[in-house]
């Protein structure tokens, strides 16, 4: 439990009384300051009069049952290095076996898991992390600060390539040495067994909710990829068997390596164990309706008349996932800002949503920060303007036109295929071929960050200034445009450090209008998730990120 409440936490109250702050703002802030979960709940229910409960201690009125195998159909994908991981699939083979300090669930409240709780300085660039006592890694060990503080200054390790680089909670632990990013010395500080101080650079308010990133899953110092090979965490599950394009099976643990009998530190779990089986985005629900699995990662849009023809519960969740059509800045011809501002100009973003996902969804605006960001700044829409493309693209040095290619791999489904083809069809009218380059999904992923102009699927992340952080700042392992601009940076960074609300979200505007003057990609649309769940399975959730949070889950007989 956090000792003293942070003075931001008066703040919030007082922002959220006023009206000036929503409750999910207002849950998300306060939990990140180190309130717990169940107090934030609480807080905010008194203060706008309603008797709200965290959905994390609610109870159904049922009695969980224990035992069973939860079946899932999901890609199932090679499972090498989690600091490396770049699908949302791979962490969730993984989620079970090894945690993450903080969880974020699908309420977007981000909760201690093995940090006990974390205490941020006023200025919000100390943060200290209590360490759960009592955590025993598979082997038998007791998990320590120590253990932390080594993922860490490996994931600074800019050898290693991973993308919890472009964290600012972790690039706020390095410095720029003879042109390379270093840990900076002192950084990482190991107070005690059970306590971790981070020394910032710069304020972060959400350094809790990156380390729930998906490659920020903590690993026992002996690791060695592939993780698949001796797959040693903190989790209830270890994994007993991988094979990749067919099943990937957990199993409780029930003793550690050194034959101890093993206690799980989250309390009781119920199922026995999860098999994930391969199906591909388009088979899922049919292996669903087969009863092959009780559940699946997801379907599309084209499927959701066919689902609601079957008995379950369709699961919809409205994100920040995305697809973005984007240029490299560094290579011709998409090196001139006029190429690039032409494409973008020629296309109307607002039909996409109808087009592909019959309405749900949101429209986007070539900035990457989506309407259920709670720092979205709502920009003026942009108008497709032809005859000023034409005249860009004449100014460019191509009077009659221009010929280019996309790359595709409909890695979350042929939705991604759809939305090029319909741009295809409007740049028609500025005089832009598109060619579509449709390609498998794995060999997409294999020159997703180096294909001059590609369609790149996002996952959610809980806040905007998260994903700009991984994505567009200058040097970050994810950033496929090689854009790099100092003044969005900075503006940027005034937003992460800002704390009030409405002048956050007012710094975002600079920052939206940067990214989208910049025009560096064509991104006309945030699309929701659908999964859906078998009658006989109880407490399973959507998450907007897709994350499969099981250890609660149960099969009703």
């Amino acid at each position: 439990m956090t000792q003293r409440m942070h003075p931001l936490v008066a703040q919030a109250r007082e922002q959220l009384a006023q009206g000036k702050l929503h409750r999910r703002e207002f849950l998300r802030t306060v939990t990140l300051l180190g309130v717990s979960s169940a107090t934030a709940y609480g807080m905010a229910g008194g203060i706008l009069g309603e008797n709200l409960v965290d959905p994390a201690m609610a109870q159904s009125g049922e009695t969980p049952q224990a035992g069973g195998i939860l079946r899932v159909g999901m890609q199932v994908q090679k499972m090498d290095d989690p600091a490396t991981y770049n699908w949302v699939e791979m962490s969730n083979q993984t989620r079970h076996t090894l945690e993450h300090l903080a969880i974020t669930g699908p309420d977007n409240v981000t909760r201690p898991m093995l940090a006990e709780s974390w205490e941020p300085s006023d200025d919000l660039m100390v943060w200290t992390f209590n360490i759960r006592p009592g955590v025993t890694w598979h082997n038998g060990e007791e998990l320590v600060a120590d253990h932390v503080r080594w993922n860490i200054e490996r994931w600074c390790d800019p050898v290693l390539g991973s993308s919890n680089i472009g964290l600012s909670s972790i690039g706020a632990l390095m410095e720029n040495v003879d042109e390379e990013q270093r840990l900076r010395e002192g950084a990482i500080e190991v107070v005690d067994d059970y306590t971790l101080r981070l020394h910032l650079n710069k304020p972060v308010l959400s350094v809790p909710e990156d380390l729930y990133n998906y490659p920020t899953a903590i690993l026992h110092p002996s690791f060695t990829a592939p993780f698949s090979a001796n797959p040693i965490g903190t989790g209830p599950y270890t994994l007993t068997e991988l094979a990749v394009g067919d099943r990937c099976i957990l199993r409780r643990i029930t003793e550690t390596t050194d034959g101890q009998p093993f206690e799980y530190w989250g309390g009781e779990v119920y199922l026995d164990g999860i098999d994930y089986y391969n199906f591909d985005e388009d088979n899922q629900l049919v292996a669903f309706a087969g009863g092959d699995v009780d559940t699946i990662y997801e379907f599309g849009i084209e499927q959701l008349e066919f689902a609601k023809a079957l008995p379950g519960t369709i699961e919809e969740a409205r994100t920040a996932q995305t697809l973005c059509c984007r240029f490299q800045v560094d290579q011709a011809p998409f090196d001139d800002v006029r190429v690039r501002q032409a494409i973008v100009k020629g296309v109307d973003n607002t039909v996409y949503r109808d087009l592909v996902f019959q309405g749900s969804g949101d429209v986007g605006w070539n900035h990457h920060v989506a309407p259920v960001h709670p720092e979205y700044f709502e920009l003026p829409p942009l108008e497709r303007d032809v005859e000023g493309a034409r005249a860009l693209l004449a100014e460019a040095g191509y009077p009659d036109g221009l010929e280019v290619t996309i790359d595709v791999g409909n890695t979350d489904g042929p939705w991604h295929q759809t939305v090029c083809e319909i741009m295809r069809d409007q740049l028609q009218d500025v005089g832009v071929r598109l060619n579509i380059n449709v390609m498998p999904a794995s060999r997409y992923w294999e020159i997703w960050d180096k294909t001059p102009f590609g369609a790149t699927a996002w996952t959610h992340r809980p806040l905007g200034t998260m994903v700009l952080s991984l994505g567009y700042r200058a040097d970050v392992p994810w950033n496929e445009t090689k854009y790099a601009d100092p003044e969005f940076e900075a503006a940027l960074d005034e937003a992460e450090a800002t704390f009030d609300v409405d002048e956050r979200r007012a710094k975002m505007e600079r920052v939206e209008k940067i990214l989208q003057d910049s025009a560096v990609m064509v991104q006309p649309v945030f699309r929701p998730v659908f999964t859906i769940v078998g009658d006989q399975v109880r407490n399973l959730q959507a998450h907007p990120t897709q994350y499969h949070q099981f250890n609660k889950v149960w099969l009703a007989t």
